[in-house]
């Protein structure tokens, strides 16, 4: 059995798939599994043991194109028996229907009759995580899903990790305490730059060292951040946001004793290289895409105007992520303590 799965266009939601591919795993162990996903996934999907391809598709978030998805998907023609889509978006099924695939399987969305042939529909009160939103695309309309439930493991190569930490020099000689301050949605999810510096501040005091990781539309938070810490304290902070590849982002994370995140799609893949994380929470909710792993605190306040899901705040204080002070996430992570690095 082949599978092929039409990918999200997110971090954070590609490595919860993961959790659809464990379940196609266990109910066909021989199944094939092969992601069409944007390029920049791959080093999320290179990590994960149940895929055996990723399959990089040409297009752009929001791009419709029919010609290249035609094209696409008459290149992939006879090679599948079922396609799963993960996207609610009409332009997602286009490819799997183009390849003829005989079974095309997916969540009722935009105008997507005649181009599945499985098509659910979504009871969000039966399936309120993320997770058990792909989850159930593996199993016939109407199942139980199996409890417990999977979580994401990415699985890290010693030698792509020994690379990454060579590159930019980087050494293991002390606990790193990995900080990503970022979030692509929007300035409502950004715990201030003067609140992670307080954080940095404590655990640099107590002889770590901390790792500041992102895209280059985080560089700029990183290095805010960084100034805020006085010299001599300042220079055991680097600033990788922007410098990494995904790939040597991922890698370099799973080299942290801890990490503290605000809710991103880094926050996913550190829940998935099972780091001790704290997750920093303020206009969205983890009731829906919390981090998947044990050695979790989710930190938030909870105000009456919170969860709001504005990418900025209506009132414009932003005080659900201003009021959380430092003390609560260092308390976090006391909590939690450092974890040792395997080799």
């Amino acid at each position: 059995m082949n599978v092929l799965i039409v990918g999200p266009s997110w971090v954070g939601d590609m490595v919860m798939a993961q959790t659809l591919f464990v379940c196609l795993k266990q109910r066909h162990p021989d199944c094939a599994i092969d992601v069409l996903a944007p390029e920049w996934s791959r080093p999320i999907l290179e990590r994960m043991p149940e895929v055996r391809q990723a399959l990089s598709f040409p297009l752009g978030h929001g791009v419709l194109d029919i010609a290249t998805r035609r094209k696409v998907g008459r290149g992939l023609r006879g090679q599948y028996d079922q396609a799963i889509l993960l996207p609610n978006s009409l332009k997602s099924a286009l490819v799997p229907f183009f390849a003829r695939i005989p079974l095309r399987t997916g969540w009722k969305g935009e105008m997507r009759y005649g181009l599945l042939n499985d098509l659910r529909k979504l009871d969000k009160q039966r399936y309120p995580l993320m997770i058990e939103r792909f989850m159930a695309l593996a199993f016939e309309a109407g199942a139980e899903l199996p409890k417990p439930y999977p979580s994401p493991r990415l699985r890290i190569g010693p030698a792509s990790r020994e690379a990454a930490l060579a590159r930019f020099g980087l050494s293991l000689d002390r606990p790193v305490l990995a900080l990503c301050p970022g979030a692509e949605f929007g300035e409502s999810k950004r715990w201030p730059a003067e609140h992670f510096a307080a954080v940095a501040e404590g655990k640099i005091r107590e002889g770590w060292q901390v790792w500041l990781f992102g895209s280059k539309n985080d560089h700029p938070v990183g290095e805010a951040i960084r100034e805020r810490l006085i010299p001599g304290l300042r220079e055991e902070a680097l600033n990788l946001a922007g410098e990494t590849s995904l790939a040597e982002a991922i890698d370099l994370l799973s080299c942290a004793a801890s990490v503290v995140s605000n809710d991103s799609g880094l926050m996913h893949v550190a829940a998935a290289l099972q780091r001790p994380l704290v997750a920093v929470y303020g206009s969205t909710s983890p009731a829906f895409t919390p981090p998947l792993a044990e050695q979790v605190e989710v930190v938030r306040l909870g105000l009456e105007c919170s969860p709001c899901f504005d990418r900025t705040c209506r009132f414009g204080h932003n005080n659900c992520m201003r009021e959380l002070k430092p003390q609560a996430v260092a308390q976090a992570l006391e909590r939690l303590g450092p974890q040792t690095v395997e080799g």
